[in-house]
């Protein structure tokens, strides 16, 4: 079972994402987006909550009442943290994840610890917490398909860029062709270059001119 919760209008629309326990977090883990920000309440245990950015968004791009929502909704989430105030959220691109066959499952670390951030959460805000639940709609989706459909669709879209890429390419390369072409031709069409019948005529010596010249 995964939760999928839609966080405040104001920030725009965007879905935060939740597993039911360790082994839908191993799944969130493993199919996962590189739109996707991870969140977790530090040195706790907590819900593995995840934000959904749009495509070609960052974790730069997270707004502070967006940031809000996903905080408070995986400190409302974790059974310690939710008991005490002042508690620190991690959260960090999908991308970070690390995750090896010695890790217990829905156990994660980082590959970049510097890509790791920090907030600060100072207490429970039922106000938030509430709202978020009102939108809550539980499914259980194929992950794994979702995942493959999508980069199915990612890989068909950068072959389709590819072919109009090289179209273009090739309509540069003939524009140039033709263009240097019609450089070329109007170089042989200069008049001072070219020469008429009535040139030649003159400038060639008759059979009378040539014989006389001869004796």
């Amino acid at each position: 079972m995964v939760f999928y919760f839609k966080a405040r209008a104001e920030v725009g629309d965007y879905t935060i994402i939740m597993g039911l326990d360790k082994y839908e977090n191993e799944e969130l883990i493993k199919y996962g987006f590189p739109e996707d920000i991870w969140f977790h309440v530090d040195k706790m245990s907590s819900a593995h909550v995840y934000v959904r950015m749009h495509k070609g968004e960052t974790i730069d791009n997270i707004s502070e009442g967006l940031l809000e929502d996903c905080a408070q909704l995986v400190k409302a989430n974790s059974i310690q943290g939710n008991k005490v105030n002042n508690v620190d959220v991690v959260y960090t691109p999908w991308a970070n994840l690390k995750k090896t066959a010695s890790m217990d499952v829905g156990q994660v670390g980082f590959h970049n610890p510097k890509m790791v951030r920090t907030v600060r959460v100072e207490k429970r805000i039922n106000e938030i917490v509430n709202r978020l639940n009102k939108t809550k709609v539980e499914r259980t989706p194929d992950l794994r398909a979702e995942w493959e459909a999508v980069n199915a669709a990612e890989r068909a879209e950068r072959k389709l860029q590819l072919r109009e890429k090289k179209r273009r390419e090739e309509m540069e390369r003939l524009v140039k062709d033709r263009q240097s072409e019609l450089r070329s031709y109007k170089g042989l069409m200069v008049a001072e270059k070219m020469t008429s019948n009535k040139d030649i005529a003159s400038s060639t010596k008759s059979l009378q001119e040539l014989e006389d010249d001869f004796m």
